[in-house]
């Protein structure tokens, strides 16, 4: 049964509209086929092949999910011109290798149920997915020393702004550590750096309580310390959507897809375990957004942050900033 799910101090998004959520979920023994059947028998809506690994289906209640072996060495490119006789036998015989391919690497790569955005009243219906998953059998995080799975969310931001993305982020930093014990990031996806923690240096510059930049210098100090996507919260689709042109320069990944966003990597996607579900990992972020509208309780933290890192042997900061985010 999924938790209820808990609301953040600011439910409207950038342009005044009700906030809405994405999740991308990993997970292994089920095919990217049978994801599709499943999400279609939850929302409705028709399944469409587009190669032997990847089908989206369209017309859900929600809007359009795509179900896919996670590797994009495995998919031929959506569209294009029509192809000629020779293109069509290439084409043709590039699906039946990659089919097989994929046949083949399914055992170790993930299959990923990408989800449209919905609203975050919404958010339990995507644990009702789960639930069919784990019905037939689908394998998380932790049923393999080769699964390094994530459960992303992207959260639509409620503003633009320089100083309220700058408080969440504040908030965030101070929060990392708690968030890291709590949900107990699997050792695979620490050891395969599939979500960072931030460097120290770049923490410290940001917690900072006269740390109050312009977007420019925002994103700009962001992208010196951090010009990768493998961060447990990966700034750069939302700061490309703000100023793609000087993200672009910074960084050269066309992985990058720009949204308004929040893109939160950290949650393990422990699809198998019955008490783990989609609403739990929000509920945790929400603290984060809590936080972010406490700038007195920002800057104790801060200072307590940093006097600690000054400690010949500093205390665990998970248990020290639990003291704050339970007052948030």
């Amino acid at each position: 049964m999924s938790p209820s799910i808990k609301l953040p101090p600011r439910e409207t998004n950038h342009a005044g509209a009700p906030r809405q959520i994405g999740v991308e979920l990993e997970f292994a023994a089920v095919t990217a086929h049978d994801a599709a059947a499943l999400v279609q028998d939850v929302f409705g809506g028709e399944v469409k092949t587009i190669d032997p690994h990847r089908f989206n289906i369209v017309g859900t209640e929600f809007g359009d999910f795509r179900s896919e072996l996670d590797s994009q060495f495995l998919h031929r490119a959506e569209g294009g011109a029509p192809a000629s006789g020779l293109q069509m036998l290439l084409s043709n015989f590039q699906d039946t290798f990659q089919g097989v391919l994929g046949d083949i690497g399914s055992a170790i790569i993930p299959c990923e149920i990408v989800c449209p955005p919905i609203a975050l009243k919404d958010l339990g219906r995507i644990d009702d997915l789960l639930a069919e998953l784990r019905r037939v059998g689908a394998h998380g995080t932790d049923m393999s020393p080769l699964y390094a799975f994530g459960a992303q969310l992207n959260p639509e931001v409620a503003e633009t702004s320089a100083d309220w993305i700058g408080s969440v982020l504040k908030a965030y930093l101070l929060s990392s550590d708690w968030l890291r014990a709590i949900i107990s990031v699997n050792l695979t996806r620490r050891v395969l750096a599939f979500a960072d923690p931030f460097p120290p240096d770049y923490v410290l510059r940001v917690i900072d309580p006269d740390y109050r930049p312009d977007m420019e210098t925002l994103i700009d100090d962001y992208l010196i310390y951090n010009p990768t996507r493998n961060r447990e919260l990966d700034m750069l689709p939302l700061f490309g959507w703000i100023d793609e042109p000087r993200v672009r320069a910074a960084v050269d990944d066309k992985r990058i897809r720009t949204r308004p966003t929040f893109h939160y990597r950290l949650p393990d996607a422990r699809i198998d375990r019955p008490d783990w579900t989609v609403t739990t990992e929000w509920n945790r972020w929400c603290a984060v957004e809590r936080l972010a509208e406490q700038p007195e309780m920002l800057a104790s933290m801060a200072q307590a942050y940093a006097e600690n890192q000054e400690r010949l042997i500093p205390r665990d900061w998970a248990i020290m900033s639990s003291e704050w985010i339970a007052l948030a």
